[in-house]
């Protein structure tokens, strides 16, 4: 297949100009104007359109096994797969607990059975997530694990934390922590501020974030082990990063689209589609946040993709479960709010969705370069186009953009060659043999 006339953004390679983009045999095979295309190949006519590597989100909870009612490995892929990633990264806290050699192996199976997408599994912190005991790292990481984390709840103990860090190096993956003080977050059930003060609702302050994300970066000095700081809202926090990257220590972060596009006042008047943890921060917070990413602080974007039942959602706002879906929204909002501002340029938003959050976790390279998989995105980077959860491949329906106009539609993806998805009357000229001539 040759994809033809498209702009080829590949911020690997610092890439970004028109080129017909060759695929033969699941791989990129050349990227150039004017490709000849072999006899029998597809072409696509794709001017007009982004073609690059596909979007890599480090924060998804897949739910399976346990849960499966609230999503599923095959279909938090195909998820995936629609909102444009080829890669994501599988939180623990599933039931049982990914906590061992055999869960990970589980997902890493049920991954290639999907086929729609990479899922790297993150294997737990501590048995159970009990904080405890630590989980065989060793084990989980040759059973597929790039990482070790105990999401949904904090490391408590800082001699527990330690330890992983220190244990954690021996295998070259970092811990993820979920940076949260449950002692002053107890309770709590959104931003502690004027908007939880009016309805009524207990707050989560900002320095219960703060607090852990202080500790860890300490004990990352301490240590020489490698954190990464999940889901990061506040200005503090982003203030601790900086000063750990300005000092050289093995520390990174990420942030989500909802930190930089809402406020705690979209709770609104209760509205569990704006619920999550951390939850959705103060004015000043996200305006801290657009600039720890303008100015490089923070290292790569994610989803936490948190899927939940309707029925859960429905819920009195202080009972309803914490967590949104996010794959399926997340290009759009980044384009939308963050490249369409004039904050990043298009090639610097494809980065943090794509070689930066592999870097972050040192996972296999994918760019456009001749002899890699053929994983990659294409994009309409003018197209409009409401947000309907109904119409979400993800079995969680949970958003605070229903009904949000977004610029920048995802037309197709691609794993290894393969079509993941293509998106709904999509039209693309094609041919059965090159036009052009190199």
């Amino acid at each position: 297949m040759v994809l033809q006339g498209g702009r080829v953004i590949d911020p690997s390679r610092d890439l970004d100009e028109p080129a017909d983009v060759l695929i033969q045999d699941g791989k990129i095979t050349a990227v150039g104007r004017g490709l000849t295309a072999p006899d029998g190949a597809l072409v696509r006519n794709v001017k007009g359109r982004i073609v690059a590597p596909g979007l890599v989100d480090l924060h998804v909870h897949l739910r399976e096994p346990g849960n499966e009612d609230e999503e599923t490995v095959a279909s938090g892929a195909r998820a995936a797969a629609a909102g444009g990633f080829t890669a994501i990264c599988a939180m623990p806290n599933t039931d049982p607990v990914t906590d061992n050699q055999a869960a990970v192996g589980f997902i890493v199976r049920q991954s290639g059975l999907a086929g729609l997408a990479r899922v790297h599994p993150i294997g737990a912190v501590s048995i159970g997530q009990k904080g405890e005991r630590l989980a065989e790292f060793g084990e989980m990481v040759s059973a597929g694990a790039v990482a070790v984390s105990d999401d949904g709840k904090p490391v408590v103990s800082s001699h527990l934390m330690r330890t992983a860090l220190e244990y954690a190096r021996t295998f070259h993956v970092p811990v993820a922590d979920h940076c949260e003080d449950p002692t002053l977050a107890a309770g709590g059930v959104m931003h502690e501020g004027l908007v939880s003060t009016r309805l009524g609702l207990k707050g989560i302050p900002a320095a219960a974030e703060e607090i852990m994300v202080a500790r860890d970066v300490v004990l990352a000095e301490l240590t020489g082990g490698r954190v990464h700081l999940a889901h990061l809202s506040t200005r503090a926090s982003f203030d601790a990063l900086r000063d750990a990257k300005r000092r050289g220590l093995a520390v990174t972060g990420e942030t989500c689209p909802h930190y930089w596009v809402l406020t705690d006042e979209s709770v609104g008047d209760y509205d569990t589609n704006a619920k999550m943890n951390p939850p959705l921060r103060s004015e000043a917070d996200r305006e801290a946040c657009i600039a720890a990413i303008v100015d490089g602080t923070l290292d790569c974007f994610s989803t936490d993709h948190a899927p939940h039942t309707e029925d859960e959602k429905a819920r009195p706002f202080t009972d309803a479960p914490f967590g949104i879906v996010g794959l399926e929204t997340a290009l759009g909002l980044t384009l939308t709010h963050l490249v369409g501002p004039g904050h990043l340029s298009l090639a610097r938003a494809l980065e943090l969705w794509t070689a930066a959050p592999r870097r972050a976790f040192r996972l296999p390279e994918v760019t456009l370069e001749p002899g890699s998989p053929a994983d990659l995105v294409l994009f309409d980077p003018a197209a409009e186009w409401t947000v309907d959860p109904s119409a979400f491949h993800s079995k969680g329906r949970s958003t605070p953009f229903a009904g949000w106009r977004l610029r920048g539609r995802v037309l197709a993806t691609m794993l290894a060659g393969r079509f993941t998805h293509t998106a709904n009357g999509v039209e693309w000229t094609t041919s059965p043999k090159a036009e052009v001539a190199r």
